[in-house]
């Protein structure tokens, strides 16, 4: 039988590594990657930044084993992908919708709510257990997301701009609170993102892509202690550092 976890937040870590050396992926006459390359060493953050179109959907996909690649080599620990879109379920409260995970692998309805009910507390979301999608705000609805993203039990996690759809308030507030979560339960993340200053307050390395077919153009060291400060100067000059890999002119 599945033994629901204890609450130490520790219990679901794991090792775990991502390596991409020279992968290409073409769809038909598209070819959305070309030479991409980007390692991710266990438990860091490497945030990914690019143009629209650029292929940061399909980089995940691929490390996540969902597609594999033209030519190139991917080597990554188990990995959950945390989509753009939080696709919970409409009919299931907030406590079934984050034990879907567990659920997935054949764990009975009583023992993932067990296993997921401690987590809903530490993710602010305590009372909401019952709470349909739609009764959620975008910030909420986006910690169950992560959350069943986490309760996966994998050591890698893939995160698709996983805050875009969010004002900008609630998205400051979700990306210090992603900060917060990882500090406790670290894990190796390659989180995709259309937000330069995002990528710089979450990452320890901030990776640059080009247009289509992407690749890797620039790899910029975070090297600041968090929580950060969006005012920081340190990190106003490495967001104009990734403005200035990307092209645009700040």
């Amino acid at each position: 039988m599945f033994e629901a976890p204890v609450k130490e937040p520790r219990d679901l870590q794991g090792p775990g590594g991502v390596r991409v050396e020279v992968v290409s992926r073409s769809f038909g006459d598209v070819q959305a990657l070309s030479g991409m390359s980007l390692r991710a060493t266990p438990e860091e953050v490497v945030a990914v930044v690019g143009p629209s179109g650029c292929g940061k959907t399909t980089l995940l996909e691929l490390i996540c084993g969902l597609q594999q690649p033209d030519s190139g080599v991917v080597t990554s620990a188990p990995a959950a992908l945390m989509p753009q879109r939080d696709l919970l379920l409409p009919w299931l409260g907030a406590l079934d919708n984050a034990g879907l995970a567990l659920r997935a692998r054949g764990v009975a309805r009583s023992d993932a709510r067990a296993a997921a009910a401690p987590w809903l507390e530490r993710f602010g979301l305590s009372g909401f257990e019952r709470t349909r999608p739609a009764a959620l705000s975008g910030g909420m609805r986006q910690r169950v997301s992560f959350l069943r993203t986490l309760l996966a039990g994998k050591p890698v996690l893939a995160l698709d701009e996983p805050f875009a759809a969010l004002d900008a308030i609630t998205r400051a507030e979700m990306q210090g609170w992603l900060s917060h979560v990882l500090e406790l339960e670290p894990r190796t993340v390659v989180l995709v993102t259309h937000d330069v200053e995002e990528a710089v307050m979450l990452g320890d390395r901030v990776v640059v892509m080009s247009a289509r077919p992407g690749r890797a153009v620039a790899e910029i060291a975070v090297e600041l202690p968090r929580p950060r400060r969006r005012m920081d100067p340190a990190v106003m000059a490495l967001r104009e550092r990734a403005l200035e890999a990307l092209g645009v002119q700040s």
